[in-house]
């Protein structure tokens, strides 16, 4: 299958081996990835705000990079679930309050599966052939748990990566604290929920973190590494990506 790669900005700026990994994943499976060079953001964060102009100008520069794409017959990957859902269900939106026809009917054409949608729901596949034998707790984000509806893709994946050991996180479901510029905003809601996070993260005695959202990696990685726990935090892709299984 053909798949064009949208990496997400901040994958790109600040966790570039989630894209590499993807890359590796989806090439081991036998499928053909490419890079639109005109993707940037998707506007998540820019519509959240309240910058609705600058979120309608975002999502006309994605449906651009991506329909040419689309139209060669490729489908559109994302390792990032917070932006899958906001292509899947702000776009529409953008669309409507920006009174823009053209770009409502581009948004109807594109399709963006998330990383562990593509695989179970489009590939049939849980089990891509890694191995990663490591103690590992899963952390459900809140756009892959509430917008996007993931469920257990993600559990049915690790499940099968030979020598994990997965274990369950206290609390899982509850969000990190970082949710974009909420982190910014309201620094110390946000520095209290992500302590609430890795401490459910340190009672499972984990050697890993693992979630489908980099953003989030990021807020429980800071509170980890300033508490010195030993704890990594490692994308999805990053795990299944991992070496071959004997």
């Amino acid at each position: 299958m053909r798949v064009a790669l949208f990496v997400a900005c901040f994958d790109d700026a600040m966790f570039p081996g989630t894209g590499r990994a993807v890359t590796a994943l989806l090439e081991r499976l036998g499928h053909e990835v490419s890079f639109p060079p005109g993707q940037t953001c998707c506007g998540q964060m820019h519509w959240s705000g309240g910058y609705h102009r600058e979120a309608a100008g975002l999502a006309r520069g994605f449906a651009e990079a991506f329909a040419a794409a689309s139209g060669d017959g490729r489908v559109v990957v994302t390792p990032s679930a917070s932006c899958a859902a906001t292509v899947r269900h702000a776009y529409p939106r953008i669309a409507r309050a920006s009174g823009d026809t053209g770009l409502a009917r581009a948004v109807e054409d594109l399709a963006v599966y998330e990383l562990s949608e593509f695989l179970v729901d489009v590939l049939g596949v849980t089990d891509v052939g890694a191995s990663f034998p490591h103690r590992v707790a899963y952390h459900p984000t809140c756009h892959s748990l509430r917008a996007l509806r993931l469920g257990d893709r993600p559990l049915r994946l690790l499940r099968e990566v030979r020598g994990l050991e997965l274990v369950d996180l206290p609390g899982a479901g509850e969000c990190c604290g970082f949710g974009g510029s909420f982190a910014m905003k309201n620094a110390d809601v946000s520095v209290a929920m992500a302590a609430d996070t890795v401490r459910h993260v340190r009672q499972t005695g984990a050697d890993v973190v693992c979630a489908v959202d980099d953003p989030c990696l990021a807020q429980i990685g800071g509170v980890l590494s300033r508490l010195r726990a030993g704890v990594r935090v490692l994308h999805l892709a990053e795990i299944l990506a991992g070496p071959e299984a004997p």
